[in-house]
C-alpha cells in the first residue's frame, strides 16, 4: 500500500465532536502506515470545548478561531491529501489558500445549516457528510456520505444489574439537559435498589439525590470504558436544535455495549433500525422516559435487543473502515478542482 501524507486541518483534544473525528480517523491513518501531520488551532473559543493533554509530536498549532485573530499562520508541508475539519469558527480563506497546492482535499461538514458553511464547495475533490440531511448545508456536486467513526466494540463482562442497577453520564452538558433523567429515576428509585453516577468535566450539577452520586473528572477513552463496563445503561442528555448534527458521544460510547438511552432530538433522529431496534433506546418526553427504562430494566429480550443492534452499527461503523473509505476517496476523484 502506497504511504500517503496526510494533513488534518481541525481541532484537536477539544471536548467536542469535530476533535473526536480528527482523532479517530488520524489514529486509523495512523495504524495503516501514512505519515499524519495535524494542523490545529492555538486556542478554542467556546466554553465547553476546552483543550485538554499534551499534544503528540504530529500536531502543529497555527491557527485562530473567530475573535482570536482568525488567521491560519502556516504554509503546508508537501502534502498527498488533506482533511479539513469544516466548522463555522474556522479562517475559511487562509485554509482555502493554503490547501490550494494539495493534489487531493477533502472537506468533512459538521457545520449544522447552510448559512455557516464557510467554504467554497470547488476548492476540494469532494465534501464529505455525515448522512444525507446534511445535503441541506452544503448545495454542491462534488459531496459524498461517509458515517460518524464508532470506536470498535470493547466488551466488558458485566452481568446486567448484578450488584444493584447503575446508570451512568459523563461530560458537560448545560445542567437543565440532566433533568428527565432525574425525574425518572426519582420515580424508579422507588421501585429499584440504584444509583446515577454523574461525572462531570468541570463542576457538580446543583441537584442533591440519595441515589445520585457525582465527581469532577476529566476522563480518557480509557476511563470512559471503564465507567460504562461498570454501569448497567448510559444516559446521554441533550437539549434539541434547528441544525443538522450527530452525537459523538454516542458513537463514542456504543462500542462499549452497554445500553444506551437518549432523548429524541435532532443528534440522533438518523439511527436506524436494526432487525426491528435501534442501537440507542430513543424516548420521547418523561412518561416514555420511564417507561422505556423499566422495560430496559424488565424485559431481557428487549435490552439484548438493543445491545444487539448497537453491535451491528458499530461494526458497520467501526473507525477503520471508516478512515479507508476517505483514503478510498483519492482513487476515485469526484471534482476536478479549478
Amino acid at each position: 500500500m502506497e504511504t500517503l501524507r496526510i494533513g488534518i486541518i481541525s481541532r484537536w483534544k477539544a471536548i467536542c465532536g469535530i476533535s473526536l473525528h480528527a482523532e479517530m480517523i488520524a489514529k486509523e491513518f495512523i495504524d495503516m502506515g501514512h505519515e499524519v501531520t495535524v494542523f490545529a488551532p492555538k486556542s478554542v473559543k467556546q466554553w465547553h470545548h476546552i483543550i485538554y493533554g499534551e499534544d503528540e509530536p504530529f500536531v502543529v498549532r497555527c491557527y485562530y478561531e473567530r475573535d482570536a485573530g482568525n488567521r491560519f499562520d502556516i504554509t503546508l508541508p508537501s502534502l498527498d491529501y488533506v482533511v479539513v475539519e469544516s466548522y463555522p469558527l474556522l479562517p475559511h480563506r487562509d485554509i482555502e489558500r493554503a490547501v490550494k497546492h494539495v493534489d487531493f482535499k477533502v472537506c468533512v461538514v459538521h457545520d449544522q445549516r447552510r448559512e455557516e458553511f464557510g467554504f467554497n464547495p470547488r476548492t476540494f475533490n469532494c465534501i464529505v457528510v455525515f448522512d444525507e440531511r446534511f445535503f441541506e448545508v452544503v448545495n454542491s456536486d462534488n459531496v459524498v456520505v461517509i458515517p460518524y467513526p464508532c470506536h470498535p466494540i470493547v466488551r466488558g463482562n458485566r452481568r446486567f444489574a448484578e450488584d444493584k442497577l447503575r446508570f451512568f453520564t459523563f461530560g458537560r452538558q448545560p445542567m437543565d439537559e440532566y433533568l428527565d433523567y432525574l425525574r425518572a429515576l426519582d420515580e424508579l428509585s422507588k421501585i429499584y435498589d440504584l444509583e446515577y453516577l454523574v461525572v462531570r468535566s468541570d463542576k457538580l450539577l446543583p441537584f442533591d439525590r440519595n441515589y445520585l452520586v457525582q465527581t469532577v473528572k476529566r476522563l480518557s477513552l480509557k476511563e470512559i470504558y471503564k465507567y460504562l463496563h461498570n454501569s448497567d445503561a448510559h444516559l446521554i442528555p441533550k437539549k434539541n436544535t434547528d441544525g443538522y448534527v450527530v452525537s459523538s458521544t454516542l458513537y463514542q460510547c456504543l462500542g462499549s455495549l452497554t445500553p444506551t438511552v437518549v432523548p429524541n432530538t435532532r443528534h440522533f433522529e438518523n439511527l436506524p433500525e436494526i432487525n426491528g431496534y435501534k442501537p440507542a433506546v430513543v424516548y420521547n418526553g418523561l412518561k416514555d422516559l420511564k417507561e422505556k427504562l423499566i422495560k430496559l430494566i424488565e424485559d431481557e429480550n428487549f435490552r439484548k435487543s438493543v445491545v444487539k443492534s448497537a453491535e451491528i452499527f458499530v461494526e458497520m461503523n467501526r473507525s477503520d473502515k471508516v478512515a479507508k473509505k476517505f483514503v478510498e476517496l483519492c482513487k476515485r476523484p469526484i471534482v476536478i478542482v479549478n
